[in-house]
């Protein structure tokens, strides 16, 4: 079995209030398989708290799990290219910083995709629910594919079903094979809003293998002041 199943990668921009959650929930879903999956907390310039120096912290407690990365301020998709050319998992999630993961969803998907990165030719995609969290509404909305997708097994494209009008994957419900999103050569453009759909879409025409596990996993946190949401 390879060293590193999943290569979690945060994006991380002036994120100190919030990213050590995002970090704990991760390797809190791990928990006694923390050999098997690294994080990538990638500082892309931040500026105005103690990010960078949280990053380091992190990758000083738990060296050989989490490795910090700086950078100039780029923009999300030139942290979701850095983090993709610092990992060595099998498999590649980005989670941004304010948001989390559901501990014994990911812990599945973690003991799936182990069992993937054994096979002569793993799955190319794995794909999850995600939960809007609208925490200061004390709402949340799950947002599944199980009128579309086959959950459970090793499909192809013929075995999808149709997508309703308000039913698409976003970054938040896929891990990619690493290898995959290098041999296409993705590169997500700097300073560029909204790069999640060119992640997530770019690369289908190259995947010929998915798996859809039926499970809460992703945490999308919605209302923070200064979020982007369009």
């Amino acid at each position: 079995m390879p060293d590193k199943i999943i290569s979690y990668a945060i994006p991380c921009y002036n994120s100190a209030a919030y990213m050590d959650h995002c970090i704990q929930s991760i390797l809190d879903s791990a928990e006694g398989h923390l050999d098997q999956i690294e994080i990538i907390i990638v500082d892309d310039g931040s500026t105005r708290d103690e990010t960078p120096a949280k990053a380091d912290e992190w990758a000083a407690r738990m060296p050989g799990t989490i490795q910090a990365v700086h950078q100039e301020n780029g923009g999300h998709g030139m942290a979701v290219n850095a983090g993709l050319a610092h990992s060595s998992g099998v498999y590649y999630k980005v989670v941004d910083s304010d948001d989390w993961v559901d501990r014994e969803a990911a812990a599945q998907m973690l003991e799936t995709l182990a069992r993937f990165a054994e096979m002569p030719e793993p799955v190319d995609m794995a794909i999850c629910n995600y939960v809007y969290e609208r925490v200061e509404e004390g709402e949340s909305q799950p947002m599944d594919y199980r009128d579309v997708i086959p959950a459970g097994k090793v499909i192809g494209w013929q075995d999808i079903g149709r997508f309703g009008i308000s039913e698409y994957l976003l970054m938040h419900s896929v891990f990619y094979r690493a290898q995959l999103l290098r041999d296409i050569g993705l590169k997500l453009p700097a300073h560029t809003f909204y790069v999640d759909n060119i992640f997530v879409y770019v690369p289908l025409p190259s995947v010929q293998t998915l798996y859809y596990l039926d499970v809460d996993l992703y945490r999308y946190f919605i209302g923070r002041e200064g979020q982007s949401v369009n």
